[in-house]
């Protein structure tokens, strides 16, 4: 099993742990990583977008001049997708964007992306992330001393609404929990910040 080492929300190395092999330490396969991220992209968009076609754009009913005789071309309608005011020809209209990938590609993603972190040291395990009342100043503080800086990612072990309300406040910082972590999350940040409870249960669970 690969060690890391443990630190306190000062920085100050507390110890170590084991993060299992079966999650941190598997083969990174690119294309499944693709396939997950590009899924998680096309969830997000809401498929909302919409143009008029002809035959909803508001007038038109009136030929505006007539079928021969004038040396311009044949006209039926000003709502036609030529003209100004007209209707959008073969615009988007709503539709859902929703993907999805099975049970065993969501896994091995996540695991890739977790190995990907770990081979890169870019993650830092705390022992405990925890306050007791909102205060963006101690979070920033955490954040300087443990080397998190940029996109950073934190992952607790359990809910904490001042934890992640300080840290929400903090320019390109996102929290998580373990049952909501996602690989374009994980690879999209700079530094991935795990409590160690968060460290247990993603060993725990996703090894199985």
């Amino acid at each position: 099993m690969a060690n890391i080492k443990v630190v306190n929300m000062t920085g100050a190395e507390v110890g170590t742990m084991e993060l299992s092999d079966a999650v941190f330490s598997v083969t990174v396969n690119a294309a499944v990583l693709h396939a997950a991220v590009r899924a998680y992209l096309l969830n997000q968009r809401q498929g909302t977008q919409s143009t008029l076609t002809r035959t909803e754009v508001s007038g038109g009913g009136k030929k505006p001049w007539r079928q021969k005789g004038t040396g311009r071309a044949r006209q039926g309608s000003t709502r036609a997708p030529q003209w100004t005011h007209g209707g959008v020809a073969l615009g988007p209209k709503p539709r859902t964007y929703k993907t999805d990938l099975n049970k065993k590609v969501k896994r091995l993603a996540l695991k890739g992306a977790l190995s990907a972190k770990l081979s890169s040291d870019e993650i830092i395990v705390v022992d405990a992330i925890t306050i007791d009342e909102y205060k963006t100043k101690t979070m920033a503080n955490m954040l300087s001393a443990i080397g998190a800086g940029g996109k950073t990612l934190v992952v607790l072990a359990e809910n904490n609404e001042f934890v992640k309300g300080s840290l929400s406040n903090i320019k390109g910082v996102k929290t998580a929990l373990v049952n909501t972590i996602n690989v374009y999350d994980i690879l999209d940040c700079n530094k991935l910040v795990l409590a160690q409870g968060a460290a247990e249960q993603i060993s725990e669970v996703y090894a199985q």
